[in-house]
């Protein structure tokens, strides 16, 4: 009788053991670094600002200085790798990510911490290379698989940096600074010894062209797919105040409830593991009895939930409240982050998968750059609860577009067109 079992796929060996165990690590450390000065930005900014006003806002260009270089380099950063080779792009971007940690710690002035997110950013934009680097290694069969890793490692890196930034300020508010550069540093030094090169002198491009640099040419081409633009539209309008609030959380416990930078990092180990928990124990069940779209909008309920128990905080002053609002906030986030990106994908056919989910990439990106930013001036501005209130509004209005632009029925794959 005939077989019709798969053959299992291979597992990486040797040089692309390594290799693939290096990006991976670096992928982590890539969204370590994201969230790292979460907890501690409202410590440096204080020491350079003189208007109490303007720390809100001072704290959202820290975090946002870096997700708009990083959105920026994205593409360069991938097209030079196709002609450089990745090894070197990817030692070059480790660098400059030391450098950039070690500037930030040293500090001295505001535009100096500035000076030193942005060169982390601008090397910080490279998840694309590694992607191409994985694919290097890696059979079409097997790419999957492998990209799925990365983006555990890229997810777990999102939700421990800021409780690794917060926990280290034990030693001092520059001290996961100084932590980050030497970690980068000797993630670099492993890349050196071990990491060899995975694009060949013949496979490289021969020139890089000026539209190849264009960060904005991905989320073009997947806007152009009509099935997608309103499910691109809910994303971005639930990151702008999730983005808001990992900018502003650990400035709102020190103002309403007088925390330290130690006490800030305990609300991101809740955040961390009550993402891990749900995403570990429940979301497989609840995908399985409800679907994608269901489990979204649940999760954007429990959020709406969240945000308003957190901008109770103000009035009811008790740090009980404030970890009651992160359980609901942080319960949803669990749900509603792998569920949106598995609408992307039914909603892509194979061969324009990468561009999807490049394309929600993109959007996440840009909602990383407008969220601190518009959180930190309504935070100045309109009150401290005003960035909470104001995610309520926000998600509401991305569970109406969930809701209202989803058929029922399941979504149709469209074609890989928008190239």
């Amino acid at each position: 009788m005939e077989n019709h079992r798969r053959p299992m796929p291979d597992a990486l060996r040797g040089p692309a053991r390594n290799t693939f165990i290096f990006v991976l690590v670096t992928m982590f450390l890539n969204a370590v670094g994201f969230g790292l000065l979460n907890p501690v930005a409202p410590f440096l900014v204080s020491d350079y600002v003189t208007n109490p006003a303007d720390k809100g806002l001072m704290v959202g260009w820290m975090i946002s200085l870096y997700a708009i270089c990083q959105f920026l380099a994205a593409p360069g950063l991938g097209a030079l790798s196709d002609r450089m080779g990745r090894r070197t792009i990817l030692l070059i971007c480790l660098a400059g990510s030391a450098v950039g940690y070690l500037i930030t710690g040293i500090g001295g002035a505001l535009w100096v911490l500035f000076l030193g997110r942005i060169i982390d950013g601008l090397t910080g934009g490279n998840v694309g290379v590694i992607y191409a680097t994985v694919a290097d290694v890696t059979s079409p069969r097997e790419r999957s698989k492998y990209f799925g890793w990365l983006g555990a490692a890229g997810g777990i890196g999102f939700i421990l940096g800021p409780a690794i930034g917060g926990l280290a300020s034990g030693l001092g508010h520059t001290a996961p600074l100084y932590v980050a550069a030497l970690v980068t540093f000797g993630n670099l030094i492993l890349g050196v010894l071990y990491m060899p090169e995975t694009l060949p002198p013949e496979k490289r491009a021969q020139q890089v062209s000026l539209a190849r640099l264009n960060p904005f040419g991905v989320l073009g081409k997947v806007l152009a797919i009509p099935q997608l633009r309103w499910l691109l539209a809910a994303w971005f309008l639930y990151n702008l105040p999730f983005a808001a609030l990992q900018a502003n959380l650990g400035l709102y416990a020190i103002d309403t409830l007088g925390w330290d930078s130690a006490g800030t990092s305990s609300i991101y180990v809740v955040v961390g593991l009550m993402n891990i928990t749900t995403q570990g124990l429940l979301l497989g069940w609840l995908h399985r009895r409800f679907g994608d779209k269901r489990v979204v909008m649940g999760g954007m309920l429990l959020q709406i939930v969240g945000y308003m128990v957190i901008a109770s905080v103000l009035v009811a002053k008790t740090s009980v409240v404030l970890y009651l609002g992160i359980l609901f906030f942080s319960s949803g986030n669990g749900l509603i982050i792998p569920s949106m990106n598995g609408l992307f994908s039914r909603a892509a056919t194979a061969q324009s998968q990468g561009q999807v989910q490049g394309g929600g990439q993109s959007v996440q990106s840009l909602a990383r750059i407008g969220g601190p930013l518009m959180g930190g001036e309504s935070y100045d501005r309109f009150g401290h609860a005003a960035p909470y209130l104001s995610g309520v509004a926000l998600v509401l209005a991305a569970l109406a577009t969930v809701s209202t632009a989803i058929p029922a029925r399941e979504l149709e794959p469209v074609p890989a067109g928008a190239d």
